[in-house]
């Protein structure tokens, strides 16, 4: 199934604040809830679909990367709210509102212990410097980095043995204490986290001696993951689950992968092109010969033609780099430069003199080099 432009999905412009990004998702998921529309298929996709729409527009980082590479820059493995479940969209949607909710009257059956809010740990952001070669092939990398790793003694509970906890009585294990309120579309039920608990809906009695009661250890992980092919600056990769482990249990955080491109002393990249600047001396400009160039995978010899003029440009197709989504490579373009002497002994101007007065030293370019230039001329007006 081809997923549909985000920003058609929320009816926003691309500009759109993320104010207006929140307001137009609010009305989406009011007039798409499957409470209100219960049984209608067609209207809880739509729903799931306004969430995801609502959860990349609404991250800087991640726009961002939609903007630049659409559905493929954001990771997302296809189907679905990016593998979220439904009460994981009701919560976001309940954040929208100010507390987990549920329309009364439509008797959806996500009532108070449903709609609880899994614990999430922090993301982990680190940044991953890839030459022209990586970003050419793809490339594993392996990390080590310090971070929060749930508790192997008490799993995550933060409780001695795992056990030594109990049940909240203020928000009776819901992690929430609830409201209703009479709004212009009915009773609406909403809960902010009960601050007996802080929304784990359970008390410790006694705390892990290992963990001190928190549920995770500060550790150093190794972690191997894949860059694929045609990355280029500041793109940034999603590793699901990665990131810290949740205090007192819960949904682990992201690893955030930024990517720096380190910068070649030879080739200059241009999108999925990359750019070579070629000196020649005015003998090979004129008699022609055969050169070696940089490519990303080595070198490669290319013909340069008797008579060679300065600017010209000469393409190595698909030498370039892969894009991003698979569509096509790009090329190697070599900018010719004829290297013109400062210096010259007596005999060499000599020699020079003497080749000027022969006609064909007399410039004579024809109709197409003469617009070539032309065109070069104008774009420095």
């Amino acid at each position: 199934m081809v997923k549909r432009d985000y920003y058609e999905v929320l009816e926003v412009t691309r500009s759109a604040s993320i104010e207006e990004v929140k307001k137009a998702y609010r009305q989406k998921a009011i007039k798409y809830h499957p409470d209100k529309n219960p049984g209608d298929h067609e209207a809880e996709e739509k729903f799931k679909e306004a969430a995801e729409a609502y959860d990349v527009l609404s991250n800087p980082n991640k726009r961002a990367c939609y903007d630049q590479y659409g559905h493929a820059g954001i990771g997302n493995t296809g189907g679905g709210f990016g593998g979220f479940s439904m009460d994981d969209i009701f919560s976001q949607f309940g954040d929208i509102f100010g507390g987990h909710f549920n329309f009364g009257g439509f008797g959806s059956g996500r009532g108070q212990q449903g709609s609880r809010q899994a614990n999430r740990g922090t993301d982990i952001r680190i940044r991953v410097k890839l030459n022209l070669k990586d970003i050419a092939h793809g490339v594993e990398k392996k990390v080590r980095i310090p971070k929060k790793l749930t508790c192997d003694v008490c799993k995550g509970t933060g409780a001695k043995d795992g056990t030594s906890f109990t049940s909240c009585t203020t928000c009776n294990g819901a992690g929430h204490v609830t409201r209703i309120a009479n709004t212009i579309l009915g009773q609406m039920q909403t809960s902010s986290t009960c601050p007996a608990c802080q929304g784990f809906g359970k008390i410790i009695l006694v705390p892990c001696t290992k963990c001190k009661g928190e549920g995770t250890i500060q550790k150093e992980e190794e972690i191997n993951f894949k860059i694929p092919a045609g990355v280029s600056e500041g793109m940034q990769l999603n590793l699901s689950g990665k990131g810290n482990a949740a205090r007192g249990g819960g949904i682990n955080g992201d690893l955030l992968v930024v990517i720096e491109e380190e910068k070649s002393d030879e080739l200059q990249r241009d999108e999925n092109d990359l750019i070579y600047s070629l000196f020649i001396s005015v003998t090979q400009a004129s008699l022609g010969d055969t050169i070696e160039i940089p490519t990303v995978d080595g070198k490669a010899k290319i013909k340069i033609e008797q008579g060679t003029q300065p600017g010209r440009m000469l393409r190595l197709r698909g030498k370039g780099l892969p894009d991003v989504n698979g569509y096509s490579t790009g090329d190697l373009l070599v900018h010719i430069n004829v290297w013109i002497p400062k210096h010259l002994d007596k005999e060499e101007k000599k020699t020079l003199e003497k080749l000027g007065t022969s006609d064909n030293f007399k410039p004579k370019p024809s109709k197409e080099e003469r617009n070539f230039f032309d065109r070069m001329r104008n774009m420095f007006r």
